[in-house]
């Protein structure tokens, strides 16, 4: 039985006759950039993101860039952002001049750690904005997050790329509550499009207004120019197809739920615990994702559980041996990269993010899965674990 990490081939051929006219209506109307179709979809993304306003761009990076330049952000000045998460978070701090400055995850959820983010502000001094990541689907700390961006008087950027759709413990859609909300619609994402392509959320019109312009060259009206934008526009191709996609969202999360919740109660049958409590502690030698607080919606963009280091590479190729796809998201902590050696963090500043990238493995969740497949991916991973780690006990030196 083949089982990829995802199979976009299968999603596609449930809305193949859904995408193909909108497809033929863009290309017969030559109409590509701007235009109703991205009218519509950022319409709808506010509507669904709980926002006043929803801003196409081309990608999810570049998300992060017009969001903080929106919000003034500039050479030498710094900004807070997890050290385990994708490249794009920080990278997009630096092609503004800016200097990322690393925090360290909860070891329970792998999101920004609240206090690692406050201890930041006592060793630097020109923080300008935090930017959190509602990493795998799974809302942040948020109160806590903009409780310290509120007392040190710094704006909160969610970088929601993998998490539309989810909502944190009040039942606030991600991306509402700071000061920006970014998202991606790469393919691999809960909503992706077929290619690239971000877009931006705000309640504020006057974040608004200037994303727009930055986005097209900081352009307003026509070839005048007050500051320097970006090319930076969402094409009409990308937005019909990502208004089909939306009418299956909610359906494809719900199925991602079910999967997540299936995989859940396998592993806890079989002796393991959820994430919330240390490796350390013994038992059988795996933790799956720990569940969303209660009036939280986690929507699964990936499945991540743990395993320790000392076995992790060997679960991964008897899995791969079962035809069974997976990866690690993320092998090495933005503060570990060869690229930001220059900001001089050293191993070991933040243990639980690179205990983390050596634990994690992803597994498939994708709503399109049939029960054969959860079953033997189910089994294949906890006889894995229970033939790697011995006795099926955790090392007392894992967290």
């Amino acid at each position: 039985m083949n089982v990829p990490l995802l199979d976009l081939k299968a999603q596609y051929a449930t809305i193949r006759a859904e995408i193909e006219p909108v497809v033929k209506e863009v290309i017969e109307s030559q109409y590509f950039i701007g235009g109703p179709k991205i009218a519509e979809l950022e319409c709808m993304t506010a509507g669904y993101c709980q926002t006043k306003y929803a801003i196409g761009c081309a990608n999810g990076s570049d998300a992060i860039v017009l969001a903080l330049q929106a919000l003034g952000i500039k050479a030498g000045d710094e900004v807070i952002c997890p050290t385990f998460t994708f490249f794009a978070t920080a990278g997009s701090v630096h092609r503004l001049g800016a200097t990322p400055v690393f925090v360290d995850c909860d070891p329970a959820t792998f999101n920004i750690c609240p206090e690692s983010t406050r201890a930041a502000f006592r060793c630097h001094r020109n923080i300008k904005a935090i930017v959190p990541v509602h990493l795998f689907g799974q809302a942040c700390d948020l109160d806590a997050i903009l409780a310290i961006g509120q007392e040190m008087g710094v704006p909160v950027v969610e970088d929601a790329a993998q998490a539309i759709g989810t909502e944190d413990a009040h039942g606030k859609r991600v991306g509402s509550r700071g000061a920006i909300g970014t998202f991606s619609y790469f393919p691999s994402k809960n909503l992706g499009g077929f290619g690239d392509g971000g877009i931006v959320t705000t309640n504020d019109e006057a974040l608004a207004t200037r994303m727009m312009r930055l986005r097209n060259h900081g352009m307003e009206p026509k070839y005048y120019h007050d500051e320097v934008g970006m090319n930076s526009r969402l094409d009409a191709l990308q937005a019909a197809v990502l208004l089909v996609k939306m009418r299956h969202l909610d359906a494809w999360s719900s199925g991602r739920q079910r999967n997540a919740a299936f995989y859940d109660a396998q592993f806890a049958a079989a002796g393991a615990k959820d994430s919330g409590t240390a490796m350390s502690a013994g038992g059988f030698a795996l933790r799956y994702p720990k569940p969303a607080p209660v009036g939280a919606r986690h929507i699964y963009n990936q499945y991540t559980v743990r395993v320790p280091a000392e076995i992790r590479d060997a679960v991964r190729q008897d899995l791969a041996d079962r035809r069974i796809g997976t990866e690690i998201y993320y092998p090495v902590p933005l503060h570990m990269q060869k690229c930001f050696a220059y900001l001089n963090y050293t191993k070991g500043i933040f243990p639980h993010a690179e205990r983390a990238a050596l634990e994690a493995i992803a597994l498939p969740i994708y709503p399109d899965l049939v029960p054969a497949q959860l079953e033997h991916v189910a089994a294949s991973v906890i006889e894995s674990v229970r033939s790697r780690s011995g006795s099926g006990t955790t090392g007392a030196g894992a967290r």
